[in-house]
Parts: structure tokens; sequence; C-alpha cells
């Protein structure tokens, strides 16, 4: 699944899920821009993992919920690497856990912005260098939290909802210009905001606990993420778009 010669915009690619992606698209030969909003250290530490596997990657800060910090970051890349064909939209944020009555509106807006303003903000940012090439493929990051719309979640569940909204009208947009959009939906995934989300749902302090009651034995990797993100860029997923692609291991197989 060679990438070579393509350019990738991964967001909140230093750590988590997105350093999985960002090392995966590198692997196959991509350029990497590795965006970060806080985390300078984890962006640098996964530049340089790239860098030393013979890959090329830079790091790039923006808080993708601002329209001018996205415009400069889009701006920079284009003046280093000369186009932008892989957009993955992958930074996010949880919210607190609370009901609607009980959840602050500015906690609503920080969270809605960070994953539907700013998707929508890069994907226009993108576009017009995107439609000049080959071929383009935009990734949207969501999460089966979509599926339930389960209670005391409203911010991410209506963050997530509104960006899986934005993939299923771009797709149709944008397929004349040979550009993809696709959605991956992952389940709990053994990452920072994994921990945090499996500590505060579950009381649970160290993930292995739940391997045993997990699909396949083992909790989600960001591997695992990032490997169903590197087929639906590559050669092989040629006829894809407009699709969304849970990665649960199934989910709970007794109630669905």
């Amino acid at each position: 699944m060679s990438l070579q010669g393509r350019v990738a915009l991964v967001t909140g690619g230093g750590r988590g899920i997105g350093r999985g992606i960002s090392l995966a698209l590198a692997e196959d030969g991509a350029t990497v821009a590795v965006n970060y909003r806080r985390d300078e250290e984890a962006a640098r530490e996964t530049v340089a993992a790239i860098e030393q596997m013979g890959g090329k990657a830079k790091m790039y800060h923006a808080s993708v919920d601002n329209w001018d910090e996205d415009k400069a970051m889009v701006e920079q890349i284009l003046e280093d690497f000369g186009h932008i064909d892989i957009l993955v939209n992958n930074a996010g944020i949880a919210s607190r856990g609370l009901s609607v009555f009980d959840t602050d509106p500015a906690e609503m807006e920080r969270v809605v912005r960070t994953h539907a303003f700013g998707p929508f903000y890069l994907c226009k940012l993108v576009l017009p260098s995107m439609r000049e090439q080959p071929r383009g493929d935009i990734i949207m990051i969501s999460s089966v939290a979509t599926d339930a719309m389960a209670a005391n979640g409203s911010p991410y569940n209506m963050g997530k909802a509104a960006m899986e909204a934005l993939a299923l009208t771009l797709y149709k947009e944008e397929r004349k210009h040979n550009i993809h959009v696709n959605i991956v939906a992952p389940g709990l995934v053994e990452s920072e905001m994994g921990r945090r989300l499996a500590r505060a749902t579950m009381g649970t302090q160290d993930m292995r606990e739940l391997d045993a009651t997990s699909p396949f034995g083992r909790v989600c990797q960001p591997e695992d993420v990032a490997n169903v993100v590197r087929f639906l860029v590559s050669d092989l997923a040629g006829y894809v778009t407009g699709e969304r692609i849970r990665v649960h291991g199934g989910g709970n197989l007794a109630v669905r």
C-alpha cells in the first residue's frame, strides 16, 4: 500500500490514535504533517520516530477549532511540502459525562467546535490543493458513540454526529474531483482519552483489566484504527467512499 509522494495532515497526530495513524501512514511512504495543540513534546517524539524509520515528517501547532490557526498551519504545510492530499481529522476532546441539565454551555460549545467546526475548517482549507492532485482522501475519526447516543454525553455525541454529517455530505460534493471521504468509528481505544474514560465510567485504573472481557481478548489499540485508515487511503480502497467503518471488535455481541 504505497503512499509515496503523498502528503498527509493528521490532526492530534502526536499521541494516541493520531500517533498510530501518523506512524502507519509514514510507514507506507507518506510525508506526515503532525498537528498538535498542547503536547508539543509528544508531537516532537512522533516526528522523531517517523524520521528514525526513514520517513519524513514535521510538526505544526494549531487548535483545530480556530480558523486563523488552521489557515496559517495549512499555508505553512503547503509551503513546506507543496500539497496536501490526505487529511485525517482525528483531534478530539472528551466531554465531562454530565446530563444536558448539568452541562455548562461553554463545555458543549468547546467540544462541538473541536469535533465539528475544526473538521469543516480543515476540509475547506485543504480542498483547493487536494482537488489538484490525482487523488484525495479525507478521513473522519468519529466514534461508536453515535450508534447509541448514550445519556450523559451530549456534547461529544453532538460533535461526532456533526462530523459524520459533514463526511456524508462532503463525499457527494467531492467525488467528481476524485476525493474519497470516509468515517472510521472506534470503540474504546487504549489511549490517554481511553484511559480517562475507563477510569471515569468503569473505575478501571489499568486497561489490562479489560482485556478478558474485550473482543478477541484485548482492548482496541491505536494501531487497529490506523490499519483501517491506511487501507482507506490506499489504492486498495480506490472504489470506496462515503463509508463508515466501526473498529470495535464487533461490539457487545450479546446485545447487537
